[in-house]
């Protein structure tokens, strides 16, 4: 019998063929591996379903399961966007008595695609450098939490739509490290070297699916991007004592990045002259928790403001500014939010997240109020959107590989 190291009990994992090699699993109706998109990897990956519950299996030597494991878990800890740690299996032997390799489980990520399938259906070059954004903002939240990655690639990911762009989640750490503090060095080896695996990738993009496009000019967008981010997140700021305000417009600013400053570092010189701060603790999401705060819903960052401008929409509408938010929030959530639900097909839910199908009504309604001369009304934009475009949209829950 196999050994198996769990971080939440599933006695349904025990019941997988653990006596094959993670190769010969079947794939069937009446097999636990589906046909769910995959990166590409240096071991064998497969997703499999059991029950309820869905999970990406991968072979590899115990120690680094074992290791590689324990880093998810640390990333789960410190609320980094990464896959869930589920398991480690080891001891595995075939029926005549051969050893296996372990396998390491993970949560499926649920509406997330590795960066191929994006362009598997038609080549959209335009996908390219909102990928590499996603990226560049999931290596400096690694940074900032001192966390040493050592292989970053867009195979290394897997991407879940945010409101037109995308947010990156980390799929491999097998060469991660936790560290005290990170070093400017090891900080730009994780640069450079993402920048050659990158280049690499999107020249294979180019050959294999058609996409049109100039690596060494998104090469450089990585760069860049990731060197004015990182400046903006952690460097000093000097100014007067007369430029206070400034302080809050650097918090306005990071805010505006989907950032929350949680702690600064201000100091005043000898003579009460002159001011320097520096962001300490910065972390994601700031949309997203004020959206949760306010509706319960949990959605990516950029979706989260959406909602929140549509909320504010709502309120100038019905002429509710001097409601209580959360009050006018829940009000938003029964009149609009709930019956756009129920509008979308139950066959159709598997296509996009909720708050994604909401983006591209907003879109969508946007192109029909032009074409009308008028504003279009949130339900009539909503069917329309259902009935034209969604059945286009693949599904990114269960979309096989071509």
């Amino acid at each position: 019998m196999p050994r198996i190291v769990a971080a939440r009990p599933d006695p349904g994992i025990i019941a997988l063929p653990w006596s094959r090699p993670l190769e010969e699993w079947p794939e069937s109706p009446e097999g636990p591996v589906v046909p769910l998109p995959r990166g590409l990897s240096r071991h064998v990956v497969r997703i499999v379903r059991q029950g309820q519950r869905t999970y990406a299996v991968k072979e590899t030597v115990a120690d680094i399961a074992f290791r590689e494991y324990r880093v998810l878990r640390d990333l789960q800890r410190l609320g980094l966007p990464a896959v869930v740690a589920q398991a480690v299996v080891t001891e595995r032997a075939d029926d005549d008595g051969e050893e296996l390799p372990a396998a390491l489980m993970t949560q499926h990520l649920r509406f997330s695609l590795p960066y191929r399938s994006l362009f598997q259906h038609s080549p959209q070059p335009e996908n390219v450098p909102r990928l590499v954004d996603a990226l560049v903002v999931l290596l400096v939240r690694l940074h900032l939490a001192d966390f040493y990655w050592g292989d970053v690639s867009l195979s290394n990911v897997l991407f879940r739509r945010d409101a037109g762009g995308f947010a990156a989640y980390l799929v491999d750490a097998e060469t991660g490290e936790l560290k005290q503090t990170i070093s400017d060095r090891l900080r730009e080896y994780d640069l450079t070297v993402g920048c050659e695996n990158v280049y690499a990738e999107l020249m294979d993009l180019a050959a294999g699916e058609g996409v049109d496009l100039d690596a060494d000019v998104i090469v450089d967008r990585l760069r860049t991007r990731y060197a004015s981010l990182w400046a903006e997140l952690t460097s000093e700021e000097h100014f007067a004592t007369t430029e206070m305000w400034r302080i809050e417009q650097r918090i306005e600013r990071l805010n505006d990045l989907g950032f929350d400053v949680e702690e600064l570092d201000i100091v005043t010189d000898v003579g009460g002259d002159q001011v320097r701060i520096t962001p300490r603790v910065v972390e994601l999401g700031h949309h997203r928790r004020e959206l949760r705060e306010l509706t319960g819903l949990d959605v990516e960052d950029a979706q989260a403001r959406r909602l929140l401008n549509d909320i504010a929409s709502f309120t100038a509408h019905h002429d509710l500014g001097r409601e209580d938010r959360e009050l006018v929030a829940l009000h938003w959530l029964h009149d609009v939010w709930e019956p756009f639900l129920a509008m979308i097909p139950r066959e159709a839910r598997g296509k996009l997240q909720p708050a994604e199908m909401f983006h591209e009504v907003l879109v969508h309604r946007w192109y029909l109020s032009e074409g009308a001369g008028r504003e279009v009304d949130i339900f009539d934009a909503a069917r329309s959107y259902v009935a034209s475009v969604l059945p286009t949209r693949p599904d990114e829950a269960l979309a096989p590989p071509e």
